[in-house]
């Protein structure tokens, strides 16, 4: 076969022709395994069609694959949660195993399990493609719920195209998007959270905990049932509404997916469901993720890919999610998961030390999302920074269409805890924010939720600390509480404007929510005080938070204003270390901060092309929390000087200390 695009994008990888090579063959040889002759990958992949509870012309028809069992049965509320002759499975083929029921046997909302027999033993289990999971308010107890309503929801925005240019996420939690100290719900999120997005500018939501997880606590990275939207928000009717408005807003819709691994439980999850431990996971010492304490999935087998490629087109196809993040890809990539690895060199990528099978599965995923739905997004969560993640599947790539950029909240976080202000060095900060492989998008993000959770502090919170609490009301200015507000606004700017895909960012992160998140637990009495979002902090205009949140909305603005700003190239202009002073140009747009908290220069020269130049953004300004230094009625010329390229001129600037602001070109 030919030389495959991304060796050829990238001499450094020729000397790994074979790896990738093979990579790409594997996966071309095991989408033929898995797909008939005559049928599409999509077609494969409607597993979610034909296992599960499903309505039927004559009543009830509900299938199951347990290969090892020995007797199935159905048990719910409709007969006494007890072992029924007539409510028992048959086996087919291929440990499918079936039964049929007339209609009067189930009913909507009632409860179900299924009671699994193998070789002498017997346990409760719930369905793997159920897709309506609930938890008793009083036991804990977890069960399939009969979802069969007698009207389904009826989606009025057909064929929508998600806004890519850029793709601007707001990540967001909807069980903590409350400012009640509580559960919030699909449709308060709805009705309280979503319409204050496209006002903030952001053109996408990122769901996270979408998928059932017994609990709360996990972020929703330990899941359970794969199917099964979480019940503790509501109802899939009322999911499906919340994504169906925020397509008619022009906002995307993209969840969290855990496909990396799943929960350890057997009575709510996958984890013995068959009797066996390697039904759907790795046997022996590869089945159980050393640092997560979960299982890991065996990507080697069909039927695994069935059932997690069905997962794809299942929330695609039901829900009409636009994309998906995938979670933990890096612990996918590679036989250590990632951990105690420094990935400092290509040969780290090629060593034996990567999962084909996982990769092959990533591979069919993305090609497999794409089929489905041309305009669909998926985003990698990688660390390792392998080549071809985010490259296309017939270059040899894994086939996402960005991969998040996750060194950059790691690069922000270790700034602000190891060095201090006045050793910033704005050269290295450039390098760090552009430093990216030629040819893939990311997503750049100033900082993660990780960073916000307990044990943590978001970035407000390292610069400000316990002030916080007492001096963000407008006018009660100290020292701490100046540096930290100027730097937030300055950290996410430098971040925003140098993506080449999109930017990312966390629910209430935009205007400095002032607490981190704790989940209720035994440690902190079961109390929700943290596991919300405190919205009337950034609806009060006498608070910073407003003044943050009003600096971001007019930052995604600006960004907005520019026809593919993230194709815009961008040109490093001035850094000079000694003054903390960083200027780079993007189209008609020119960037310029002073990271210095001391120096403020007059007449400060920056060269830039010729013309005439006005400042449209400026983090100094009153309304954003600043101090209403800068002028921003004048209009600057370049001036001409010795030395200086054939293309560029002086630009004289007043940079106050702790400054930043784009100046566009007239």
């Amino acid at each position: 076969m030919s030389t495959l695009g991304i060796i050829e994008s990238d001499p450094w990888l020729e000397p790994y022709t074979d790896a990738i090579t093979g990579r790409y063959e594997y996966f071309l040889s095991m989408q033929k395994k898995l797909v008939p002759e005559g049928q599409s990958l999509s077609d494969f992949a409607s597993g979610y069609l034909y296992f599960g509870l499903h309505r039927v012309s004559d009543g009830w028809v509900f299938r199951e694959w347990a290969p090892n069992a020995t007797s199935i049965f159905l048990v719910g509320d409709f007969n006494n949660w007890s072992r029924k002759s007539d409510y028992q499975l048959k086996k087919t083929h291929n440990g499918i195993w079936e039964i049929r029921l007339p209609e009067y046997a189930i009913a909507h909302s009632q409860l179900y399990k299924l009671l699994v027999e193998w070789e002498g033993e017997s346990g409760e289990r719930i369905p793997a493609w159920a897709r309506r999971v609930v938890q008793d308010e009083d036991t804990k107890v977890y069960c399939a719920q009969v979802w069969s309503p007698f009207t389904s929801y009826n989606f009025k925005h057909h064929n929508f195209v998600p806004n890519t240019a850029p793709l601007l996420i707001y990540e967001c939690h909807i069980g903590m998007s409350s400012n009640e100290e509580k559960v919030s719900t699909y449709t308060e999120f709805r009705k309280n959270v979503l319409p204050r997005i496209p006002k903030a500018g952001y053109n996408c939501i990122q769901i996270m905990a979408v998928q059932e997880h017994p609990y709360y606590g996990s972020f929703g990275y330990h899941v359970s049932s794969f199917f099964a939207a979480s019940s503790r928000f509501g109802t899939p009717e009322e999911l499906k509404q919340l994504i169906d408005e925020a397509h008619g807003m022009g906002i995307a819709v993209i969840m969290d997916l855990v496909h990396s691994h799943a929960v350890k439980n057997e009575v709510e999850g996958l984890g013995r469901f068959d009797g066996t431990p390697y039904q759907y996971f790795h046997g022996g010492n590869r089945r159980e993720h050393p640092a997560w304490d979960s299982l890991c999935f065996d990507y080697a087998k069909p039927s695994v890919m069935h059932f997690l490629l069905s997962n794809c087109k299942f929330w695609l196809e039901e829900y009409k999610f636009d994309g998906f993040r995938f979670d933990g890809v890096t612990s996918m990539l590679f036989r250590s998961h990632g951990l105690g690895e420094d990935f400092n060199g290509y040969d780290s990528y090629y060593n034996l030390n990567q999962d084909g099978d996982a990769i092959c599965y990533l591979t069919l995923a993305n090609k497999l999302i794409h089929d489905v739905n041309p305009n669909a997004i998926t985003v990698a969560e990688e660390v390792s920074g392998i080549p071809g993640l985010a490259s296309k599947v017939d270059d040899g790539g894994i086939g996402f269409d960005y991969r998040l950029a996750m060194g950059i909240p790691d690069f922000w976080i270790k700034l602000i805890k190891e060095v201090k202000d006045e050793d910033w060095k704005v050269g290295h900060i450039f390098w760090e924010l552009t430093n990216r492989r030629a040819g893939e998008k990311t997503i750049s993000y100033a900082e993660s939720h990780d960073q916000a959770l307990v044990g943590d502090k978001t970035i407000i919170f390292r610069l400000i600390d316990a002030e916080m609490y007492w001096h963000m009301q407008v006018g009660d200015n100290t020292l701490m509480v100046d540096r930290g507000v100027a730097l937030h606004k300055m950290i996410r700017l430098v971040t925003a404007s140098t993506i080449n895909g999109g930017y990312l960012n966390f629910m209430g992160n935009e205007f400095g929510h002032p607490e981190w998140i704790d989940f209720p637990r035994e440690g902190n009495g079961w109390s929700y005080k943290y596991a919300r979002r405190q919205w009337e902090l950034v609806d009060n205009k006498d608070y910073l938070y407003h003044s943050l949140g009003l600096f971001d909305q007019e930052m995604m603005a600006l960004i907005n204003s520019v026809e593919s700003f993230n194709e815009q190239i961008i040109t490093q202009l001035w850094d000079k270390e000694g003054d903390q002073v960083l200027a780079y140009e993007r189209g008609d747009l020119i960037f310029v901060f002073n990271f210095s908290g001391v120096k403020s220069f007059t007449d400060y020269g920056i060269l830039a092309p010729h013309g005439a130049y006005k400042i449209i953004l400026n983090t100094d300004e009153k309304r954003f929390g600043g101090f209403e230094l800068i002028d921003q009625s004048l209009t600057y010329f370049t001036v001409p000087g010795e030395d200086t390229p054939d293309d560029k001129e002086w630009l004289k600037l007043y940079i106050p200390a702790r400054t930043a602001f784009v100046m566009k070109k007239q």
